[in-house]
């Protein structure tokens, strides 16, 4: 297999694989209770990721210097945590809509850093005015979906951007395998209290969760966060990152699809409108940003 073959198998398996997660938060979600399942999750995935990296590379690795290993720390607040809140919001928005929101992130990032005094280029901020534009499309009154679950979701995007834009700045343990299961342990285990203790009149009990939903579970854990992740890191190295970060377009992409064809979600005019404007601006940004990494919705 070429180079290029190589490229495009991991390409496809982040865009398929990521644009899908959405669907599989909402099956898991069905049963699980939302907070729990998004603890487990990461907990299983950074375990598992953990023995890789010291089966093949070493279990120092995974005691990285104290700096290093606060900076994961306060990443992995951010970062799983996001993705909590998605679990607990997709009971209530499609998972379409919820994609395209989650899609704004490298818009947010944009923000963040000129918050910082940072100057992006002059188009990039065009753009990340323009796709806030999409996005009050997707959140305003009217669309059939609590603008407070919406809301949620914006916050699991923000809280997604800031981890991100933070991880490119503290000074992170040098290998990225590393790094992520030291991310996902820490974010899981800081979330599993919350789940534990609000889970309202839902069952933890794992005979009571459906088959559909352990399944959806499992696929976050193994496709999601393993081999996902894993084609990504390969793709950092290998592959332009322009190229790379094309995933954050796509991925809402499959989800809409996917929502449509398995859970029937309508698309309606204001999801293509809304989707239409935020996926032409997030590409504008990361045409523009392409130097800037893009980090991964863990999913």
């Amino acid at each position: 297999m070429s180079q290029k073959t190589r490229v495009w198998v991991a390409l496809w398996t982040v865009y398929l694989i990521w644009g899908s997660t959405y669907l599989g938060i909402e099956v898991a979600g069905e049963t699980i209770p939302p907070v729990f399942a998004a603890s487990i999750r990461f907990i299983a995935a950074g375990t598992v990721m953990a023995a890789f990296v010291a089966w093949r590379r070493g279990p120092r690795l995974l005691v990285p210097e104290r700096k290093a290993f606060l900076s994961a720390a306060v990443v992995g607040l951010l970062l799983p945590s996001a993705n909590g809140l998605l679990f607990v919001a997709e009971r209530h928005v499609p998972t379409g809509t919820a994609a395209l929101v989650i899609g704004s992130v490298p818009l947010w990032i944009v923000l963040l850093r000129v918050a910082t005094g940072d100057r992006p280029k002059r188009r990039a901020l065009v753009a990340v005015v323009v796709g806030f534009l999409g996005l009050t499309i997707l959140v305003r009154p009217g669309g059939g979906t609590s603008v407070a679950w919406l809301g949620l979701v914006v916050c699991s995007a923000l809280a997604w951007a800031l981890g991100s834009f933070l991880s490119s700045r503290l000074p992170m343990p040098a290998d990225a395998f590393a790094a992520t299961a030291l991310e996902m342990l820490v974010g899981g285990l800081f979330m599993l209290p919350f789940g534990l203790a609000f889970h309202g009149s839902e069952s933890l009990n794992p005979a009571d969760f459906s088959n559909r939903s352990i399944f959806g579970w499992i696929y976050l854990v193994v496709f999601g966060s393993l081999l996902g992740y894993t084609a990504y890191v390969w793709l950092l190295g290998h592959a332009p990152i322009g190229t790379v970060a094309t995933y954050a377009y796509v991925n809402p992409v499959v989800a809409i699809l996917l929502g449509a064809a398995i859970l029937h979600e309508a698309v309606t005019w204001r999801i293509v409108a809304g989707a239409a404007v935020i996926l032409v601006s997030v590409a504008v940004v990361i045409r523009q940003e392409a130097e800037k990494v893009v980090e991964p919705f863990a999913e």
